[in-house]
């Protein structure tokens, strides 16, 4: 930590766009704030002073198309309030508007804080490698659409960084929004991003908390990769593509009160496999998903690879064509102490008026099972043979594959619990999706 001593002698400077920037940087002390006054400052500047570089409003660094536009090299820096734009766009080379990637005396840099940017180009938006303590927030990244996602860098990009806090930015029209790798004990907590490939992607990374991001016309809102004891939770996505949430690899991770809405694929991207879920589990185990809320996917929640050893349970599932695909040999029991999910297809009744069904809700059955490995039966499916097939499994369980059950489905969904129509919502809900049942028999 930096004492109030070492920056008894510190001063303010006030920098115009015909000074030369980077004599003023390299003759600051540690302490000093420069201040920007409105114009453009062309050039690739490096700061190696723990400086505070703020900008006046209409003060623009413009790094004219190659490298990066800042670089940090130092503890303690403070970027504010600066309009960057026109970096380079060589990703191998990491180019970054503003871009901290080298220790400092052999240790993580500690204490950047970059907050109220505005930053537009086509390579990386914000770069933090080896950081801790870092402070990155009320900034905007946007990219370059015209480019191919895959050339695009990614709007905050998190490497090896530590205790550090990500809050209030929005990024957009980048290849990821948010991107972490090899990271731990960071919260990134009220982020928006839009027009992206993901708008959170993880990888390698543990003991991290997601909170209340918004996500938005995304292929994924949240991409979760090869991560460990990950908190998600508040966090909404709405109009993504492939996947609201993707789980690969995710292990002991608790998932709660995220809001999934609208996951479809394109009609024009359509391929036999390709369809929208609300929620994509592959191979993540010993993981709990409470109280979060998927409406109107193609698929609610799909399991496979392995998914297992896993708690669902308070889950609300609404408006999902197929609300369940789970693939796998081995039974799972979707509830909890006596309470399961709301399942907007569950055409059950609660006789005691407990808000707990009286029947126990199973999503698949071995029919649902067929047609996931032999697509082509979709157009037979309200075929007599077919019904008369389902009507069989159901009579002789005995000829049932292992699937999903819920023995303790819910009649009120999650966001409805405490609302006093609840159960209004929720019986009209029922006499819709009987009535649907009986038009199809």
């Amino acid at each position: 930590m930096c004492s109030a001593s070492q920056y008894l002698s510190a001063e303010e400077f006030t920098v115009v766009a015909t000074d030369n920037l980077q004599k003023f940087l390299d003759a600051s002390q540690d302490g000093d704030t420069l201040t920007l006054t409105p114009g453009q400052y062309f050039g690739n500047f490096v700061i190696t002073k723990q400086i505070t570089l703020r900008g006046e409003k209409g003060s623009i660094i413009d790094a004219q198309g190659n490298g990066h536009a800042l670089v940090l090299k130092n503890t303690h820096i403070t970027i504010d309030n600066l309009t960057i734009v026109n970096w380079g766009d060589d990703l191998t080379e990491q180019n970054s508007g503003i871009y901290s990637h080298e220790k400092v005396a052999n240790k993580k840099a500690d204490g950047l804080v970059i907050s109220n940017n505005t930053l537009s180009g086509d390579g990386f938006g914000i770069w933090l490698n080896q950081v801790t303590n870092a402070k990155v927030f009320n900034n905007t990244v946007e990219g370059n659409l015209i480019l191919r996602s895959a050339d695009r860098g990614n709007g905050i990009q998190i490497a090896n960084v530590t205790h550090s806090h990500v809050f209030n930015n929005e990024t957009h029209k980048t290849r990821d929004g948010i991107y972490v790798i090899s990271s731990q004990n960071n919260l990134i907590e009220e982020n928006t991003m839009h027009h992206l490939r993901y708008g959170i992607h993880y990888m390698y990374s543990y003991d991290n908390t997601v909170k209340n991001n918004i996500a938005y016309s995304t292929r994924a809102g949240y991409a979760l990769m090869s991560s460990r004891r990950l908190t998600i939770t508040g966090n909404k996505t709405t109009d993504s593509e492939d996947y609201g949430f993707l789980l690969n690899f995710i292990t002991q991770s608790t998932f709660t009160n995220n809001h999934v809405k609208n996951v479809w694929t394109k009609p024009e991207n359509k391929v036999l496999g390709r369809d929208g879920k609300g929620l994509f589990v592959y191979n993540s185990g010993y993981n709990t998903l409470e109280n979060n809320i998927i409406d109107t996917a193609e698929i609610g929640i799909h399991l496979t690879a392995g998914s297992e050893n896993i708690k669902i349970f308070g889950n609300s599932f609404i408006n999902n064509p197929t609300q369940v695909k789970y693939v796998s040999n081995k039974k799972q029991e979707w509830s909890k102490d006596g309470r399961g999910n709301y399942w907007s297809n569950y055409l059950g009744w609660d006789m005691n008026n407990d808000g707990i069904g009286d029947a126990i809700f199973e999503p698949n059955d071995g029919i649902d099972k067929l047609v996931w490995q032999y697509p082509e039966m979709k157009m037979i499916m309200d075929s007599p043979a077919i019904l008369i097939l389902r009507w069989v499994q159901k009579q002789f369980p005995v000829l049932k594959p292992p699937g999903v059950k819920d023995s303790y489905p819910l009649m009120v969904p999650h966001f409805a619990q405490d609302n006093t129509n609840a159960k209004t919502v929720s019986l009209a809900s029922h006499l819709k999706m009987a009535s649907l049942q009986e038009e199809k028999l």
